[in-house]
């Protein structure tokens, strides 16, 4: 009803959007994203330095293996400046449990099978179907 009294009383109609923002350009968008990539790589490289952020490995102390032994336990060889441990982790501390005399072997790194050696799928399938229980 408001609206006819005012095109009744000759007033001009405001026109839709004319007090929007225009659209971004594509050049604000570029350097927006740029902005926020930097700021991540920044704040990366600032936390990495940081004394304690838990990047940087301690310096002469290496975990050589862990096992879970419960939920919140674990046994956990530490070696430090040349020295090996066995410690025992819980969610109430850490104890040491004792001093290895010599240190544990390096264990043989995994390796992938030899795919070429492994039997032939389709003929191990065939044999299972022709024999009958």
């Amino acid at each position: 009803m408001i609206a006819s009294l005012l095109i009744a009383a000759g007033t001009p109609a405001a026109k839709v959007g004319q007090h929007a923002a225009a659209a971004p350009s594509m050049f604000g968008a570029v350097l927006a994203l740029l902005a926020v990539l930097a700021l991540i790589v920044g704040l990366g490289w600032l936390l990495k330095r940081m004394p304690g952020s838990g990047f940087r490995p301690a310096d002469g102390l290496r975990v050589v293996a862990s096992l879970n032994v419960g939920a919140k336990e674990r046994v956990v060889v530490v070696e430090v400046n040349g020295e090996q441990l066995l410690l025992g982790v819980t969610a109430g501390g850490i104890n040491t449990l004792h001093h290895l005399p010599e240190p544990l072997p390096t264990p043989v790194p995994a390796r992938l099978p030899d795919f070429k050696k492994l039997p032939n799928f389709a003929q191990l399938l065939q044999q299972r179907l022709r024999k009958e229980p």
